[in-house]
């Protein structure tokens, strides 16, 4: 379940501390965090999430109560070019920067702990494998 925001009118890199904060929360908790947190970005953002609460339940039949955040993705919009005029007849540009944001739900079911196990495994083996021909070589030297 998904949710798109395009062309919002904030930058990006604002927009990613509201963003950053909701990642791998529940849903009920992400709307607290939202009403009460004192950022521009935040009423787009619930209003967003709440978008996607409403795709999950009209298109998956899929209760609030058993959604979480699974990623939310900022990424940059179009830049609006303006000039604002200075002295001598010169002007200096300002650019208005614009956001595209994109919000995606799983099922609690598909929880988040089964995704952190996987690649932790996988990790320590990679680590495991890279030090073993560390140790061959410093072995050979000697």
């Amino acid at each position: 379940m998904k949710a798109y925001l395009k062309s919002y009118r904030q930058a990006p890199r604002k927009v990613r501390l509201v963003a950053n904060l909701m990642k791998g929360k529940t849903v009920e908790r992400a709307i607290k965090e939202l009403e009460v947190l004192p950022k521009r970005a935040s009423l787009p953002m619930l209003k967003l999430l709440l978008s996607a609460v409403a795709n999950a339940k009209e298109n998956d039949g899929i209760a609030q109560d058993a959604l979480f955040v699974k990623e939310v993705r900022v990424d940059q919009g179009t830049i609006l070019k303006r000039f604002i005029p200075k002295s001598h007849g010169s002007a200096s540009p300002i650019h208005k920067h614009t956001s595209h944001v994109m919000i995606e739900l799983i099922e609690r079911a598909e929880s988040v702990d089964t995704a952190k196990k996987a690649p932790v495994k996988e990790v320590k083996e990679k680590a495991v494998k890279k030090a073993a021909p560390k140790a061959k070589v410093a072995a050979t030297k000697k």
